[in-house]
């Protein structure tokens, strides 16, 4: 990725300069014009250590959906109030804690100083900006209620990572408690049964059974000890390359879905997420093609996303949005029933909201069901497990020197 510097003419006949990534000064160029600039000049600038530094940690994630959430609230006051939108970015520039943040509202200001609407300015900005909140800040813009908008998007928001959370929640605690009792095996298999393992010889017999397993898998991990922590790394990156391909993403989140338990909590939490989206976006002015292909590229899950993007073809062929959810067969019937209703009541996006807050509040139950359910079942495990190991251990010295065997 190159970094280029410009200098562009806007709509208003007003100068501006900056600095943009692309792959190559083509794109620049291609980027630029999509923004309506006139481009006057257009250098590549070598990259230098302080660009590395800064590439580095400016990555996606560095605007987190509490900043959004307290940007977008306080700009909707602003603009309800009257305050000119440069000078209301200059004040919530000055008053971000965000590092990244600042700098990003900074360019933006700039840039709409510069002749470039506010969705043309938050466009260039994926990482802080996602599609949806572009595209919703697009109809406010287009519509003159771009306050409401910025509300809209403050309360998605919010119930987004509310969704996020309870979902989290629900896999924290299984994760954690497997991890640590995963870290307890590995130490006692390398550092705890080869000590044992003198006194087993001492004995001079033979080893019972599930001894000599013990002691043999004991072997292997401290023998493979050094080769486990590149073996796992080659296999993550292995894995994070799988899922960056479409069929490695698509069958990864088939496998998510139809997981014991967990699957249906994701898949609920899906479909809410879709109706959430869906019925903010319709709410909010976007076109439904438009909004349907948003909804699609934020969906999280390939299957989804495949579901919605063939509901977005049938409409564009004059069908309903209702069958080809249907037939994908990712959706329940509750939910295709209440969103053919809404197409027939011309109410598409009350009942979508309706079937967020139903969805959100099955997730809410589920994750309180399931982690009453997994808490036993998980200390059982390490029980189990911790419980075996200890058993397997003491047995030669529990049935005494003359029953190991001969």
């Amino acid at each position: 990725m190159g970094i280029f510097t410009y200098k562009a003419r806007g709509a208003n006949g007003a100068v501006t300069e900056g600095i943009i990534e692309a792959p190559e000064r083509a794109s620049a160029a291609e980027s630029l014009r999509s923004q309506r600039l006139i481009i006057l000049e257009l250098n590549q600038r070598k990259r230098g250590l302080t660009d590395a530094f800064a590439g580095f940690f400016r990555q996606k994630g560095d605007v987190s959906s509490k900043d959004l959430v307290l940007f977008s609230r306080q700009f909707a006051t602003l603009v309800s109030a009257g305050v000119p939108i440069v000078r209301g970015l200059g004040i919530l520039e000055r008053q971000t804690k965000n590092p990244y943040f600042k700098e990003v509202l900074a360019a933006v200001r700039m840039d709409i100083e510069g002749g470039l609407s506010i969705t043309d300015a938050l466009q260039k900005h994926p990482d802080a900006f996602p599609t949806l909140y572009t595209s919703m800040v697009k109809a406010g813009e287009l519509g003159g209620i771009l306050d409401t908008i910025l509300e809209r998007l403050s309360a998605y928001l919010e119930a987004a990572e509310q969704l996020r959370a309870k979902v989290r929640s629900a896999l924290m605690y299984p994760a954690i408690v497997l991890s640590i009792c995963g870290g307890v095996t590995v130490f006692l298999l390398v550092f705890v049964i080869p000590t044992f393992q003198k006194i087993f010889a001492s004995l001079g017999k033979a080893l019972p059974v599930p001894t000599q397993m013990l002691v043999d898998i004991s072997s292997f991990f401290k023998t493979g000890f050094p080769y486990f922590i590149p073996v796992g790394v080659a296999l993550w990156l292995g894995a994070k390359r799988f899922y960056a391909s479409n069929a490695g993403r698509r069958w990864t989140d088939a496998r998510l879905l139809d997981l014991p338990l967990f699957g249906l909590l994701i898949r609920k939490a899906a479909v809410a997420r879709f109706a959430r989206t869906l019925g903010t976006l319709l709410k909010s002015g976007v076109p439904i093609l438009q909004a349907l292909e948003t909804v699609a590229d934020t969906a999280g899950n390939a299957i989804i996303a495949e579901a919605v993007l063939e509901s977005r073809g049938a409409i564009r062929e004059g069908g309903t949005l209702s069958a080809p959810l249907e037939r994908s067969g990712v959706f329940p019937e509750l939910v295709t029933s209440m969103i053919a209703v809404g197409e027939e009541t011309g109410s598409l996006d009350i009942m979508l909201a309706k079937i967020a807050d139903f969805y959100d509040a099955e997730v809410d139950t589920d994750v309180k069901g399931l982690s009453s359910l997994i808490e036993p079942i998980v200390i059982v495990i390490m029980g189990l497990i911790v419980g075996t190991i200890v058993v397997a251990m003491f047995l030669p010295i529990i049935e005494g020197p003359g029953a190991v065997g001969d």
